[in-house]
């Protein structure tokens, strides 16, 4: 081999391998060791939890004992095949790959607690929808689901980079900066996204209720039914069929009027002015009667008529009927007014209008010269 060129001869090479051998050897003996006691211990912690398993299956019906068992399973088989890799790592002096694995180790462990919260939040999802109207909560709670899935596993992935040496707080701020940036470009969606979030934690509505709305004009109505809760806007319809989108967070800013959250039974108050010459008690009276003449109003509590206030020119009379239907308190005001009207024409009872009296005054002793 001299004559080669390389400089090695052969007892050179003998050397190197007796150097190898000798070091490679205890070193192969003690991986095949901790090789062969992994898997021992993976055969034996798998059949000690399938058993676990199997008996929480037969106890009880609950799928969260069972649930628990396979993570715990889990847990250990992951740390026992990593832990033996760890192993195998410091026996032949790899550290960097060592410290590799413990933070590959970190982020594998991560992923069966995940599961094992989204099966925890999922069920809850399941067991809350169904008792709720509204498809808010349906949405939600699935992306409330995925976000939690994903912090969990983001913070697993930071620890594993803090391990293997790589300092996370410059990424961190960096990440600060950026969704900053991004709340900034998105802050109507995310300020309505919250909203919606309230939404579901306050429930002041839900799909059906009949709500009182601000932004739509007048002449197409002032309320409406709630026809669908997203993450993002209310949808409701209006008396003339029309559908207002509105913005959550636009809702949650306002005070919000149901008109059957508490029932269907509301009362109304309709306000009805007579003249200061009219006969204030004759005024209550056909206003009573025409209640209990107008379908849907309510004899017990009954209807009553008070004086509210006296107006520049009325006396201020308002009725309160209790009615049956929510819904329907704009047309059932509409009827009592309409009675109201013909009672007060029938018996001679005034409803005040604007007058104006123009007096003329005359100047008899001024002479037909000085006039013209």
């Amino acid at each position: 081999m001299q004559e080669s060129g390389f400089g090695v001869s052969q007892a050179d090479v003998q050397v190197w391998l007796q150097d190898a051998w000798a070091f490679s050897l205890p070193r192969l003996l003690e991986s095949a060791g901790w090789i062969g006691m992994a898997a021992l211990l993976y055969v034996a912690v798998r059949w000690t939890m399938r058993r676990v398993e199997r008996a929480a299956e037969m106890r009880t019906s609950n799928v969260l004992d069972d649930w628990a068992a396979r993570l715990v399973r889990q847990l250990l088989l992951l740390s026992v095949v990593f832990f033996t890799l760890w192993r195998l790592a410091l026996t032949w002096g790899l550290v960097r790959a060592a410290s590799a694995i413990i933070a590959v180790w970190i982020v594998g462990l991560a992923f069966p607690l995940s599961n094992f919260l989204a099966s925890l939040l999922q069920m809850l999802a399941e067991r809350m929808a169904p008792r709720t109207e509204t498809s808010l909560d349906d949405t939600a709670l699935p992306l409330f689901n995925k976000v939690i899935r994903g912090l969990l596993i983001a913070g697993a992935a930071l620890v594993a980079l803090e391990t293997i040496g790589v300092h996370v707080g410059p990424l961190l701020a960096g990440a600060g900066v950026a969704g900053l940036a991004l709340s900034l470009a998105a802050k109507d969606t995310l300020s309505n996204l919250i909203a919606g979030v309230q939404l579901i934690v306050d429930r002041p509505f839900k799909v059906g209720d009949r709500v009182e709305l601000w932004t739509v004009p007048k002449e197409y109505g002032t309320w409406g039914d709630v026809m669908e809760i997203g993450l993002r806007a209310t949808k409701i319809r209006t008396p003339d069929n029309l559908i207002v989108i509105v913005p959550n967070n636009e809702i949650m800013r306002r005070d919000i009027i149901n008109y059957t959250a508490s029932g269907e039974d509301i009362r109304l108050r309709i306000p009805i002015g007579i003249a200061y010459d009219a006969d204030t008690t004759l005024a209550k009276d056909l206003i009573l009667k025409a209640m209990r003449e107008t379908p849907g109003i309510r004899s017990k509590p009954e209807p009553v008529v008070i004086v509210r206030s006296f107006g520049a020119s009325s006396v201020d009379l308002e009725a309160r009927p209790w009615i049956d239907d929510a819904r329907r308190r704009r047309a059932i005001g509409d009827q009592v007014t309409e009675r109201v009207k013909e009672l007060f024409d029938e018996h001679g009872v005034e409803i005040p209008y604007p007058k104006r009296d123009i007096y003329v005054r005359s100047r008899p002793d001024r002479k037909p010269e000085e006039l013209g």
